[in-house]
């Protein structure tokens, strides 16, 4: 599995110490450093079932400062992900890829639930 987070950010924290208490192997990834491309953010959309919308920090400077809220209903898909594949620091954090799935954000009782 692919572990992407930002390492001082206390969610993506709260999400590695759970995957270290179960034992569970990840590859880690640092979301600023070596942020996810266009097409790695648009396999994971698909694997994830959700609204593009969701990979947006939305609480982030970066996205306030852009105005995205207003922006983002008139982008279209390639848009979307172009941009989010810009900056590392648009992208919601944590996510977790699997196989056959995508975590976006830290939810304990969903990520139980996908990783059994």
């Amino acid at each position: 599995m692919l572990f992407v987070c930002y390492p001082k950010c206390t969610t993506c924290q709260k999400a590695r110490a759970f995957l270290e208490e179960r034992g569970i192997s990840y590859e880690f990834r640092d979301i600023k450093q070596d942020r996810p491309t266009a097409e790695e953010l648009e396999e994971w959309w698909k694997k994830s079932g959700l609204p593009l919308k969701r990979f947006f920090n939305t609480s982030g400077l970066i996205y306030q400062s852009l105005g995205l809220k207003d922006r983002l209903p008139a982008m279209s898909q390639r848009e979307q992900l172009e941009l989010l594949g810009s900056d590392g620091m648009l992208v919601k954090r944590p996510i977790l890829v699997g196989e056959d799935f995508a975590l976006v954000g830290f939810r304990q009782p969903a990520w139980e639930e996908a990783l059994g």
